[in-house]
């Protein structure tokens, strides 16, 4: 006889599949390092990928949010996995500037479109206060598809059959493959989601930022986004410089982050349901204090790795804790709120930029103190968390 909670773990698969399909977003780090080696790029001019991914975040999020209540959830997500079928497509016809661009374009808009309405969706399934716990289990998946990016793009530029051309780039049908099995099985998996928000616009969900709450988790959202997008990227190019590793020595940088994001998902899951959420917060921003320390201070490669899982271990927590901490402050605007936790993401687009000005100027420490800005308007807003929600 099936269960209930049998019923509820076997809608929660294919979820949790999606989630591992929003890690795909991650593989611009290692993706956009490889592009400015085969095209000559400045750290500017190769951030600009990156950047380009997470701009999207800004324009697509908040509409997503008011599409949700026309067309439902799961429909949203299923429209997401679509476009980001076609951004791994792409690159398997070439890897020209304009034909890179266009795939990350596509692969943000998709992302867009997924970040916003899969995490309302998995509400539907996981409620109450196991939810900040199931939202980070979803972050851990997410992160497996992360840290798996650099290896497989280390093992296509080194030993993918050179017949087919791809190199690297062997890592975009690897994840085009998962997208088709992630489309069709949550296609057809049946998810009754609640009765949608009241009928809302674009202007109704933007003064939603009025909330001085809301507020302050879209800017900490912008914070967490950057620094993860800023170590993925930058981790690389600072054993590059300081080390004068090869790209592909210096690839392990961003799996050893992701990794370590990895192991900070998975043991959150469990110390969320049991530690306040401000706590471990404190504790999470602590260790990305820390690493910034050590990446200003050391050329040491063991210093340089610790301060990297640091990172990872430290960030892994933070879009949990603040997203879940958005959803209950307002509960009547699920869908709204999550447009613009996501609208946040757009931080993924701001510090690449300025990291890659800073590390043109000065060196890779310029992207560090970019990464340290972010770091410490998390702390306030831990300080924050404290005070707004005892």
């Amino acid at each position: 006889m099936t269960t209930d909670n049998q019923i509820k773990y076997g809608r929660l698969v294919p979820v949790m599949l999606c989630f591992f399909a929003m890690g795909f977003v991650d593989l611009v780090g290692i993706a956009s390092n490889y592009v400015k080696a085969d095209l000559g790029l400045s750290d500017a001019e190769a951030n600009i990928f990156p950047s380009l991914v997470f701009f999207w975040f800004l324009i697509f999020s908040v509409p997503t949010g008011v599409l949700m209540n026309r067309i439902g959830r799961k429909r949203t997500v299923l429209a997401s996995l679509l476009v980001t079928f076609v951004s791994l497509l792409l690159p398997m016809f070439g890897d020209s500037y304009g034909l890179m661009l266009c795939s990350f374009s596509l692969l943000g808009i998709g992302n867009a479109l997924m970040q916003t309405s899969l995490n309302p969706l998995l509400s539907n399934i996981i409620t109450g206060d196991k939810l900040a716990s199931s939202l980070t289990f979803g972050q851990f998946v997410k992160a497996i598809a992360s840290f798996l990016a650099p290896y497989i793009a280390m093992w296509g530029a080194t030993q993918a059959m050179p017949e087919f051309g791809l190199g690297w780039r062997v890592l975009f049908p690897v994840y085009m493959v998962v997208a088709v099995i992630a489309i069709l099985w949550l296609a057809a998996t049946p998810i009754e989601e609640e009765k949608p928000d009241k009928a809302s616009g674009f202007a109704s969900c933007l003064r939603l930022l009025g909330h001085p709450f809301i507020l302050l988790c879209f800017a900490g959202i912008m914070c967490h986004v950057g620094i993860d997008v800023g170590t993925n990227t930058t981790a690389p190019k600072i054993l590059m410089e300081r080390l004068e590793m090869t790209l592909d020595e210096a690839g392990f940088a961003t799996s050893l982050y992701f990794i370590f994001r990895t192991l900070g998902c998975l043991s959150g899951a469990v110390i969320l349901r049991k530690v306040a959420a401000k706590t471990f917060l404190g504790v999470s921003v602590g260790c990305m204090l820390a690493a910034m320390v050590l990446l200003f201070a050391s050329s040491s490669l063991p210093v340089i790795y610790a301060a990297i899982a640091l990172i990872g271990f430290g960030n892994s927590n933070v879009f949990s804790i603040i997203f879940s901490q958005a959803l209950l402050a307002v509960p009547e605007k699920k869908n709204e709120v999550s447009g613009l936790m996501i609208m946040g993401l757009f931080g993924g687009t701001v510090f690449p930029l300025l990291m890659g000005v800073a590390s043109d100027a000065v060196g890779q420490n310029g992207a560090v103190a970019v990464m340290t800005a972010g770091v410490l308007y998390l702390i306030i807003y831990m300080f924050q968390l404290k005070k707004t929600r005892p």
